[in-house]
């Protein structure tokens, strides 16, 4: 187990076998938590990290149809009615 000193500043350098075994580069961000009496630092990971997370699922989804009843998939919508709250039900 590898022991870290806490600067004046209460910052932390990660040892360096650690940065290498969880490919940390300058400047990735780390998420920092809690967990009983632990300070856990874990990884932030890039959207694209998660390609391949599903194999086998089905992507080609069509679209929902368009044109002047459908605008861009929706209803057309009545002018609303302006009721005074003294009015209201």
């Amino acid at each position: 187990m590898t022991s870290v000193a806490v600067s004046p500043k209460f910052q932390v350098v990660i040892p360096k076998d650690v940065r290498k075994q969880l490919n940390i580069l300058p400047g990735q961000r780390v998420d920092v938590r809690v967990e009983g009496l632990h300070i856990v630092l874990q990884p932030e990971l890039p959207m694209s990290a998660l390609r391949g997370l599903c194999p086998g699922i089905d992507t080609n989804v069509p679209n929902d149809p368009e044109g002047p009843a459908w605008p861009g998939g929706c209803d057309l919508l009545a002018e609303p009615v302006w009721v005074p709250p003294s009015q209201r039900g």
